[in-house]
């Protein structure tokens, strides 16, 4: 009996350089119906499941350090921050959602939106941002895993997927206990 041979994955699209004419600058609340089609084009339905949903809820949807990306008039990216706290006191920030258009992918445009975003916020005096994602993309960016315990997130998350980043000279292992956003 002759089988046939497992075809070959396709080879990853290569990246292409950052767009010249990009411009970064804060959400607006006229950008949030805009920014919300993004979502579910990108992610669908089931984003609402995810406990970094969960995390907002109750939240404002626009913070002073959420930002979108464009090109011309045109929204390509959009990342948020959501104002949390992680035990009694400290406060910090919960990045996420970062959202690429889909024609817009592998240009690194959602790294160039984070580290704009967060010279700002290092500007601003932030203790500490947290996220739930994949180390090996956020580190590049100074996040780095929690200790498992550190941070209790409000629904289920892989423990390494809990990434902190401090602010300068702050201890990221000094931020534990109960991540919930700040309400409105």
């Amino acid at each position: 009996m002759v089988t046939a041979p497992f075809p070959t994955p396709p080879a990853p699209t290569p990246s292409k350089p950052c767009p010249d004419n990009l411009i970064f600058r804060p959400v607006t609340d006229e950008d949030l119906p805009t920014i919300a089609k993004l979502h579910a084009r990108t992610f669908g339905p089931g984003r609402f499941a995810r406990t970094a949903y969960r995390i907002r809820e109750g939240a404002p949807p626009v913070s002073a350090h959420c930002k979108v990306a464009c090109i011309g008039t045109r929204i390509v990216a959009a990342l948020r921050f959501t104002e949390v706290m992680v035990g009694k006191t400290a406060r910090g920030l919960f990045l996420g959602p970062l959202v690429v258009d889909p024609e817009y992918k592998r240009q690194h445009i959602g790294s160039a939106l984070i580290t704009d975003a967060l010279a700002d916020i290092d500007r601003a005096g932030q203790g500490f941002v947290i996220l739930v994602g994949d180390e090996p993309y956020y580190q590049r960016h100074g996040f780095a895993q929690t200790a498992e315990g550190q941070i209790i997130c409000p629904g289920p998350v892989a423990p390494h997927r809990i990434l902190i980043r401090a602010a300068p000279g702050k201890d990221p292992a000094a931020f534990c206990g109960q991540l919930k956003a700040v309400p409105a």
